[in-house]
């Protein structure tokens, strides 16, 4: 009996113990390097219990002593802890960067990045928010190899190149393709003016992107990886997550409301060295003319300057008598004043975004707000956004899974007129603010005199046959505004019919209206009578794909996965605009305030109809092949030529999982191979295949003498046998991590080749009745290479303690045109002017500069005329190369206990520019580089026209103002090998203890800085010059400055919470 009393006890009080021991509550913290760890999985070792950390970190399980908790999440390495008798357990993750890292690839298939066999670069929102640029694409520079991005000036919201591993096209556009939350987003550059008229500030549609909105930014470069969007991803793709279209539920996090709220000073990133010993005239003597080759500040009683220092003053002037007595007779000191530096203001960014989020294993959404408030370095460069963005998914009863984001966008933009100038004032009939400003004598005060007659409101300056507009009645009388609307939406449904094998269906529609208008009063100089252009222009995209997909393993070791897409897509362009001139009342901008009015019109409309599929075989976690292949039906073409084929392939292998020997190496951590085929088309813009009329009207009269309106024949001939332009690559790539993960590699080489090249303008003899037309031509290529690495060079051992990462890219591109189309040195001028351009040349890197240059003799002597200058040679010769050696970037990173400091340097080696400023600042002697004893004469190096050393002598007013560039093109060009702090900040984390008794779940501060130094290393140091311009606008051109606007530099601080 005793037996089994104790017995009976015995287990009972083993039941008990158990029991008790099941009960216990472990709870605590998982964290990664930057803080804790939302979502981090937590399950009991061999059970099904298992929990989530929430927003902070924070977890708590049932769990007995001798339990085993697992600690895990996606991306890092996971961690096993006996529970023991701890009831607290804090854990910290390490990152593991080659575990299962998932990226978004086309179409929005999301893959793990080992299985693919080509280059991506993915960008995270810390990198791309609260930023003090306004612009997506400017947030990117320097952030992805081989992705060159070139900004058109500084002036708020103006336009942005960006080119991914070169030009393949020589009239067809060569950039990339935007796509955001699955939808293609249009972002063209807009304008009524041409790139000499000031279309070259025009804005580009990426501004209508809110940074502060975007989850992730994935850039796919080559063929074989943007295959399956068609020619449309022909020149690369960026794909835009946005946080509102992100809305995966696996990171379950409750209701959260986040605040973003920055300022940032604007300013013009740098003026030159103004040298202050000499003002206005020439050969030392004064005069009211627009150069500085004047006497010496310090003269009196000679060369024009009085025995007390003074000068007439420059309204001193007959035509000027009535409107400004006060000025005639009366002295002017002549000194130096500082115009050009009290014309420029200071500017301010101020963005505030709000965003509401929460997700669970229902569903998710995410709603935000923004809105962007910027002002220019001069007070008509302002732009203004506001953004409202709403997404969410959810999977309903009948297992139907539904997600959809909502994105509107309104931006206002205003900014001076931009007009290209080689000389004292831009292109007849237009206006540009920077052309006149820049160069103003040092003798002559901007800011204290008149600009404006006030009689008839006309522009009045300092020179004598008032032949200059004064730069501030520009200001106040001439102005580009913008007004874009936009929507853009996208619904997706997908059902799993298996467990291998679902379908899905997404429909996108984007819709942007765009105001424009270009008003100009009377009373100026280039545009004396006014002008006054309004437009209207309302571009729509629909978007459908239908897509099944399947992921089935078909053994232990072998996985397949695809998807096969329809793809239909129509656009539609519609414009309408008018014209005025001829102002009748000063300061009314509206067209019936004009004697004429003309109106213009533009529609075009083109519908696509693409077929795709796409396979991967992966075996064993270390190897994948995947196929690819899309039809595209085109409508701007004929039936014959409307449908192209591209097929890809690319391979992928993991040697370090699939050998043994390379397993659990810690020197090679991880390698992988890649290797991949790509091939995409550029199909020509509609109708260019037809004869078409015109929508402009002749007037005649008939017979009765009666007027008749009749359309005009348009004068460019239709190719009905033009084709699409075709483009291959074969790409192959590296990627390897090393030494405990501390060094990553990321190697990639390319040979591009693009052939059947459109051209778009090409001459044919007036006799056919026609003078341009369409055609296949040539043959361009592009090789390269690109290179992304990592180093986390000091690693603490605990959290907190100090770190040191640095990041980087060098990436080189050799672009050629093999093949022009022409005869043995012929050239094609496609961007600039026709006697100074980019040129496609047989043999020559693709966009050479041509102009003219120095004639030379037999022996290449630079020749000196009579007069002691150089001869021109006006035939069309290369002069320059635009196109960059190679460009590197680094980025160091420091971390210490919630700070960090990040510094962003990049480099760019070659690229030559044709530079107005440069020219127009030095030949009017107006830098401290021509700062040198205008009393002597000098010879220039050479030989004169019978081959004889050159000895003659010239004055210094002809060294600089003959000799700079205004008159020979060859001498305004200049290395553009430069070095710049892109970006640096300093930012603190608040930590978590500092919070816990307030609603703020997190905190951080930082202090930002962009574009703050800059050294162009061949220009002439006086003129501070900044290369990273373009004046040709957003297109193929490149290597210009015509005084179109500077840069700017940005500094200020952001402020990030959440609740």
């Amino acid at each position: 009996m005793k037996t089994k009393f104790s017995g009976i006890l015995t287990l009972l009080l083993a039941f008990v113990v158990q029991v008790s021991l099941a009960q216990t509550t472990v709870s605590g913290t998982v964290t990664e390097e930057n803080g804790p760890l939302p979502g981090a999985n937590v399950i009991v070792k061999g059970t099904a219990t298992g929990t989530q950390t929430d927003f902070d970190g924070n977890y708590s399980i049932q769990a007995s002593p001798t339990d085993v908790l697992i600690f895990s999440f996606v991306g890092y390495t996971t961690k096993e802890v006996t529970v023991g008798n701890q009831t607290t357990i804090n854990v910290g993750l390490a990152s593991d960067n080659a575990l299962e890292e998932v990226i978004v690839t086309a179409q929005g298939i999301k893959r793990e990045k080992k299985a693919v066999g080509y280059a991506v670069t993915t960008i995270q929102s810390e990198a791309i928010g609260s930023r003090p640029s306004t612009d997506v694409a400017r947030v990117l520079q320097g952030k992805a190899p081989g992705v060159n991005i070139q900004q058109t000036s500084g002036l708020a919201g103006s336009g942005t190149n960006i080119i991914i591993r070169g030009y393949s096209s020589i009239n067809g556009s060569n950039q990339p393709l935007f796509v955001v939350d699955g939808i293609p987003f249009n972002t063209a550059t807009n304008s009524d003016q041409g790139f000499n008229s000031g279309g070259n500030s025009a804005s580009s549609r990426f501004l209508d992107i809110d940074p502060n909105n975007i989850a992730e930014i994935s850039v796919l470069k080559g063929l074989s990886a943007t295959t399956l969007y068609g020619q449309a991803g022909r020149n690369g793709v960026v794909l835009i997550t946005t946080k509102s279209g992100s809305t995966s539920g696996s990171l379950q996090k409750k209701f959260e409301v986040s605040v973003d709220q920055s300022y940032f000073v604007t300013e013009i990133a740098n003026l030159p060295d103004y040298q202050d010993t000499y003002g206005n005239g020439f050969y030392q003597s004064y005069s009211q003319a627009f150069s500085n080759w004047g006497p010496n500040f310090d003269s009196r009683g000679t060369n024009g300057v009085d025995e007390n220092g003074n000068v007439p003053h420059p309204y001193d002037r007959a035509a000027l008598a009535d409107v400004f007595p006060e000025f005639q007779g009366a002295d002017y000191a002549y000194r130096p004043y500082d115009s050009v530096e009290q014309f420029f203001t200071t500017g301010g960014v101020t963005t505030t975004s709000i965003g509401v989020n929460s997700s669970s294993d229902k569903g998710s959404y995410n709603v935000s707000f923004g809105r962007t408030d910027e002002e220019g370095f001069v007070k008509t460069s302002t732009y203004q956004r506001i953004n409202f963005s709403a997404g969410g998914s959810t999977k309903l009863a009948n297992g139907l899974n539904i997600s959809s984001s909502f994105n509107f966008t309104r931006t206002d933009r205003t900014t001076p007129p931009t007009a290209v100038a080689t000389g004292s004032n831009p292109a007849a009939g237009t206006a540009s603010l920077f052309a006149n400003v820049l160069y103003t004598p040092r003798s002559v005060d901007l800011i204290g005199l008149p600009f404006q007659n006030p009689v008839d409101n006309s522009s009045v300056y300092y020179r004598a046959g008032n032949d200059i507009d004064n730069p501030f009645w520009t200001l106040n009388n001439i102005q580009n505004d913008e007004r874009v609307n936009r929507f853009f939406t996208n619904i997706t449904a997908s059902y799993d019919i298996s467990d291998w094998f679902n379908v899905s269906y997404r429909v996108a529609y984007d819709t942007y209206s765009q105001e424009q208008q270009y008003g100009a009063n009377k009373g100026g100089v280039q545009i004396q009578g006014g002008v006054l252009t309004t437009s209207s222009r309302i571009n729509e995209t629909w978007d459908h794909t239908l897509s099944l997909n399947f992921d089935k393993a078909i053994s232990d070791k072998l996985n397949i996965d695809g998807n096969i897409g329809l793809n239909p897509r129509r656009e539609v362009t519609n414009l309408q605009g008018v014209s005025s001139n001829q102002q009748f009342v000063y300061g009314l901008l509206t067209h019936n305030n004009f004697e004429e009015s003309n109106g213009f019109t533009g529609f075009a409309e083109q519908n696509i109809i693409g077929l795709y599929g796409n396979v991967t075989l992966g075996y064993d976690n270390y190897a994948y092949l995947n196929l690819q292949g899309r039809n595209d039906w085109f409508s701007s073409l004929p039936q014959e030529n409307r449908a192209i084929f591209y097929p890809s392939a690319s391979l992928s292998l993991i040697p370090t999982s699939a050998f043994e020997s390379l397993k659990g190496n810690d020197v090679l951590n991880y390698l992988k191979l890649r290797v991949g085929y790509g091939s995409s088309a550029g199909f020509p813009n509609p109708y260019a295949t037809t004869i078409g009329l015109g929508s402009g009207t002749n007037v005649f009269q008939n017979q009765d003498g009666g007027a008749v309106n009749v359309l005009t024949v348009s004068n460019v001939l239709g190719n009905p046998d033009l084709k699409p332009e075709l483009i291959q690559e074969i790409e192959a790539g590296i990627e390897a991590r090393l030494f405990k993960n501390r060094l990553s590699l990321d190697v990639s080489v390319y040979d591009k080749v693009s052939n059947d090249l459109i051209i778009q303008n090409r001459l044919l003899d007036p006799a056919t009745g026609y003078t341009v037309t369409s055609d296949n031509i040539g043959e361009i290529t592009n090789k390269g290479i690109e290179v992304g690495f990592g180093i986390k060079a000091i690693r603490g051992e605990e959290e907190g303690d100090f770190n040191w990462d640095i990041n980087g890219q060098w990436s080189v591109n050799e672009n050629i045109v093999e093949d022009n189309g022409g005869e043995d040195g012929s050239i094609t001028v496609f961007a600039g002017f026709t006697n100074l351009g980019n040129a496609a040349i047989s043999g020559q890197a693709f966009g050479v500069i041509v102009g003219s240059s120095i004639t030379r003799d037999a022996n290449n002597n630079l020749v000196v005329g009579s007069d002691g200058n150089y001869l021109v040679d006006n035939n069309l010769s290369v002069i320059g190369d635009p196109n960059a050696d190679w460009r590197s970037t680094v980025i160091n990173e420091f971390s210490y206990k919630g700070f960090s400091l990040q510094a962003q340097l990049e480099y760019q080696h070659g690229g030559d520019m044709y530079s107005t400023t440069a020219a127009a600042l030095l030949a009017r002697g107006l830098t401290e580089d021509t700062n040198f004893d205008r009393t002597q004469t000098y010879i220039l190096p050479g030989v004169t026209q019978d081959g004889a050393p050159n000895n003659i002598q010239i004055a210094a007013t002809d060294v600089g103002f003959v000799n700079s560039g205004f008159f020979i093109d060859e001498q305004a060009i200049y290395d553009a090998t430069s070095i710049r702090l892109r970006e640096v900040s300093l930012g603190y984390s608040f930590p978590e203890k500092l919070l816990e008794r307030t609603p703020l779940g997190s905190l951080r501060v930082n202090f930002i800085g962009q574009n703050l130094w800059f050294k162009a290393i061949n220009f002439p140091d006086g003129l501070n010059f900044d290369p990273d311009v373009s004046s040709t606008g957003v297109g193929n051109g490149q290597g210009f400055d015509y005084l179109t606007g500077p840069t700017s530099k940005r500094f200020g601080f952001s402020l990030n919470a959440t609740f």
